[in-house]
């Protein structure tokens, strides 16, 4: 129930009012009582009378009839003008209507924004039966630093200029979310095969990569990267273009990596950053409870024999 700041009654509050009234209360003295005029206390008297409790019940101020309200056909012309992608502007000219008044209609009936012609296409999710059937790799660009930035300091005229940048190449195994990220100067095709063979590496506990999908970056479609590719036996799967969705577990990887490890404390420098990567990359594999497997470890997905164990902690 939504009751103005103002309101004196609230329902139960008017069922008092009109019981002691009917048990023989003056209606004066019972208007005084619940602080509401005479006028007040016989209009919840007569309703109640008429239609029992449920008179007592608030009910909607919006008047019977409205002689200016846009007629339903002016509506669905509205409607109809929108969906062929015509501004709020447009379409009060074309109707003679006021801006507002086509703005008002249209956000009622959920147009109001462009995008919303659209809809975005329903989220498909999918996920590879066994470890090794699909490695996502992808490519974040960090700014590297030699003191403390705006981030920490909040002020914006202390940077590190010209300390050039960094980039995570970051790959995670489509079944178990076994991720693996390394740090490289640049996104070139070298050093794209270069985070490629670091990552199956570090994968050698009894999975066998098939699959790697990536996006359509120039590392990616170089010559060196599809060289690799060949010789390992794996099968290069792209993204659509412009669908970062299709790679989402390595998006939202990413996403987790600068929340928890880049941005979650303050860093000295970058090469600091950089040292505390492999301790949070261990606690994301091996400790931090994932989500979409049950709130286990990623590592949980994973066959491990105890050498493949002792070697990972070497």
């Amino acid at each position: 129930m939504n009751l103005h700041k103002h309101a004196r009654l609230t329902p139960r509050g008017r069922a008092l009012l009109v019981q002691r009234m009917l048990n023989g209360l003056r209606v004066e003295d019972a208007a005084q009582a619940a602080g509401v005029s005479v006028r007040t206390a016989y209009k919840w008297l007569r309703r109640f009378r008429e239609e029992g409790e449920a008179g007592l019940m608030d009910r909607s101020s919006r008047p019977h009839a409205c002689p200016h309200a846009t007629e339903g056909s002016m509506i669905e012309q509205l409607i109809e003008l929108r969906r062929s992608r015509k501004t709020y502007r447009q379409i009060a000219q074309m109707l003679g209507l006021a801006v507002s008044t086509v703005a008002r209609h249209l956000k009622q009936a959920g147009l109001h924004r462009l995008a919303e012609l659209e809809p975005a296409p329903a989220v498909e999710r999918y996920e590879y039966a066994n470890p090794g059937d699909l490695l996502h790799l992808d490519i974040k660009k960090l700014g590297r630093f030699w003191k403390p930035g705006h981030r920490v300091t909040g002020n914006r005229q202390q940077n590190s200029g010209g300390a050039g940048w960094e980039f995570v190449h970051v790959a995670i195994d489509d079944a178990s979310r076994l991720a693996f990220t390394s740090l490289h100067p640049d996104e070139r095709g070298t050093s794209a095969c270069r985070a490629l063979l670091q990552a199956l590496r570090y994968y050698r506990l009894g999975i066998r990569f098939r699959r790697v999908m990536t996006d359509n970056g120039s590392c990616y479609r170089s010559r060196a990267f599809r060289r690799l590719c060949r010789r390992l036996g794996l099968r290069h799967v792209r993204t659509k273009p412009y669908t970062p969705r299709t790679n989402g577990k390595a998006e939202r990887f990413i996403q987790t990596s600068l929340r928890e490890w880049a941005y979650a404390r303050s860093y000295e420098c970058s090469e600091q950053r950089a040292a505390h990567l492999p301790a949070w990359l261990h606690h994301y594999n091996w400790h931090r409870p994932h989500a979409s497997l049950g709130y286990k470890p990623p590592i949980s997905r994973v066959a491990l024999s105890l050498n493949n164990v002792l070697g990972l902690h070497i």
